[in-house]
């Protein structure tokens, strides 16, 4: 929020709904620092016309004014991979009942250029925070390279970095989001905006234990209910996989990010995805100022990986902002 007048920040969210999609969306609802001007869909965590289903599901059911926009369902070059059910659920929403739903159906403009369009309306203003595969935004790119000087910035959830004990959640070096689209990635890590990677090396240090999802339950909100239920198959599996009892805060810390770059230490540097072979889908970044013969991240732009965070500032932060706007 900028602190002078107040305003709150204009926000596009790029999702593929996905749990913790639906924990980060009600977030920026719920968050007077910020403005939710539109969402944008995207395949990954199930497949376009589910993700999109459930982006709908969620306007109707907790009441949000932000216009949904499909985006594209599969990446720029190659396949899709299957969707990981195992983790969100064939509904992608942890298999929860999705009660009263009205069919809805999302704007006709496609999600790229809504992205275009609202960048062009409030040059300067708007942050695209992204959380799924960054397919859109590689075609916002491509329609419009100039969509990259007209945002505010860019915050992503995605890419695995080494830098805390844990470099890939999909591979043994890459990140889902990344993985899923490698060369839209590597597309919009060398375009000229300002970007912000917020990564698995701190997203999976900040986890929301069963205590605390019950905490937000006792308000007595639909929306710390609904959440509640559909962590529990998510922390489920990071319990069987991982050890982990709770559920890691991955696309909500990205929209933390948004609302309080503090909670965040970050390196700054060119970064390039790899696109082929056994590493493919891994980030690399060379830090700003490191030394090194001629290479692929030459004359690139320097964006910023996220390398530490303040856990529980940030889970507090997330605690009171919905704590406040449903009791």
């Amino acid at each position: 929020m900028n602190a002078q007048t107040s305003t709150p920040t204009k926000i596009i969210f790029d999702t593929d709904p996905g749990i913790d999609d639906a924990m980060a969306l009600l977030f920026i609802e719920a968050s007077p620092a910020l403005d939710l001007i539109a969402v944008t869909t995207i395949f990954g965590n199930s497949d376009i016309d589910t993700t999109t289903r459930n982006a709908l599901y969620l306007k109707r059911r907790f009441g949000l004014t932000a216009p949904i926009y499909k985006g594209t369902g599969k990446p720029l070059t190659r396949p899709r991979n299957p969707s990981p059910t195992f983790v969100h659920g064939e509904n992608g929403l942890g298999d929860v009942e999705l009660t009263g739903h009205v069919p809805d159906q999302p704007e006709a403009k496609p999600a790229h250029q809504a992205i275009i369009d609202l960048a062009r309306q409030y040059p300067g203003e708007v942050v695209l925070c992204a959380v799924g595969p960054l397919t859109n935004l590689a075609l916002a790119l491509k329609a419009d390279p100039e969509v990259a000087t007209l945002l505010k910035s860019v915050v992503i959830m995605g890419g695995a970095f080494g830098v805390a004990g844990k470099p890939g959640n999909v591979t043994p070096v890459a990140e889902a989001n990344i993985w899923n689209d490698p060369e839209a990635a590597d597309q919009v890590f060398t375009a000229p905006w300002n970007l912000t990677a917020v990564s698995l090396d701190v997203t999976t240090q900040v986890v929301m234990s069963p205590a605390y999802m019950e905490a937000l339950a006792a308000g007595g909100s639909d929306a710390g209910g609904f959440l509640n239920e559909i962590s529990k198959p998510y922390a489920a599996f990071y319990g069987g996989r991982d050890g982990i009892v709770g559920c890691c805060v991955h696309d909500a810390a990205a929209v933390a990010f948004v609302i309080d770059p503090t909670l965040f230490t970050v390196r700054r540097g060119s970064v390039r995805v790899v696109t082929e072979g056994v590493a493919l889908g891994q980030t690399c970044q060379k830090a700003e100022g490191e030394l090194f013969g001629p290479s692929a991240w030459d004359d690139q732009p320097i964006q910023a990986a996220t390398v530490a965070v303040d856990g529980d500032r940030l889970l507090k932060l997330y605690a009171e902002t919905m704590k406040a706007a449903h009791g």
